[in-house]
């Protein structure tokens, strides 16, 4: 049986100079999970109004489960003004007060989480004190045996140092970037090199693995007892969104696989190039990429 993966928090529209993108880290990852083999959802929410439909059209378009979609009558659907700069990096203005920043962790959200074998949380759909506190009574009610990822994203104001704490301390799997990383070892008191950090704050959080993807020079995987180094795929960049993103579902399987982890990353690493490639966070997978991850 596929492997049941949910992504918890925010689904949105990134609206980039091409147009409008579905969008959201969670949303991101949980579509490139389903298109790798999954039995994926996402656990957000949106508006009652045009931009809400659209994003149910857009996930059915990608096959994905759209039942645990929560719908907000006072609130609009998130967006995020998406600028790309000359080297395909994203800067976002996110916008306030949108429904995911109201979600909750209603009966229909706990079925979703009951039997995964993997959930994906961040920092930004923390931001708000109600989603805040649906996000973690979500993560806290999924198995015992399930990866809790937590995908840290430093985005704007929108984040502390309590948030991150406690988000380490309900996670299992931390994914981190290398812009991140520096801002997390000020904020938490790490020392020494990338490989340092790393190691404290696996063995501060006990956390199973470690990713620390670093764009164009690919990507380190640690675990308990290996580590990984990736040099990275060399990629026409379009725009890097999403990228990240499919890197974290490529993981994610990977790891539930039982993959050896240079593996996870090499594939991991493959399916990130691919998307920074392409326009938007989830554009269509070739059977090249997803074939690795069939039976």
């Amino acid at each position: 049986m596929p492997h049941r993966i949910v992504g918890i928090g925010e689904i949105l529209w990134d609206l980039l100079p091409s147009g409008a993108q579905l969008g959201g880290a969670p949303a991101n990852f949980s579509c490139h999970a389903s298109a790798l083999g999954a039995d994926a959802c996402v656990v957000s929410r949106i508006g009652m109004d045009a931009r809400g439909d659209g994003i149910f059209a857009r996930l059915r378009d990608l096959h994905q489960n759209t039942a645990y979609l929560q719908r907000d009558a006072t609130r609009p659907t998130g967006t995020v003004t998406v600028d790309v700069d000359a080297m395909g990096q994203p800067r976002f203005e996110i916008h306030c007060d949108v429904a995911w920043d109201a979600l909750e962790a209603d009966q229909n959200a706990l079925r979703a989480v009951a039997s995964a074998d993997a959930v994906c949380f961040g920092t930004l759909a923390q931001r708000a004190e109600t989603s805040r506190r649906a996000v973690r009574e979500l993560v806290s009610a999924a198995p015992s045996h399930a990866l809790r990822i937590l995908d840290v994203n430093l985005r704007q104001q929108y984040y502390s140092r309590t948030i991150i704490e406690e988000s380490l301390a309900l996670a299992s799997v931390l994914k981190v970037n290398d812009t991140e990383l520096p801002r997390l070892a000020a904020m938490l008191s790490l020392t020494g090199d990338t490989h340092a950090q790393i190691d404290q704050l696996a063995d501060r959080w006990q956390l199973r693995a470690v990713a620390c993807t670093r764009g164009a020079f690919g990507s380190l995987l640690r675990t308990a007892h290996e580590w990984s180094d990736h040099p990275g795929i060399p990629t026409s960049v379009v725009d890097t969104v999403g990228a990240g993103d499919s890197f974290t579902a490529a993981m994610t399987l990977g790891l539930l696989n039982g993959w050896s982890l240079a593996e996870v990353n090499a594939q991991a690493n493959r399916l990130a190039s691919f998307v920074a490639s392409q326009a938007g966070g989830t554009p269509l997978l070739p059977v090249t990429l997803t074939s690795a991850f069939a039976g």
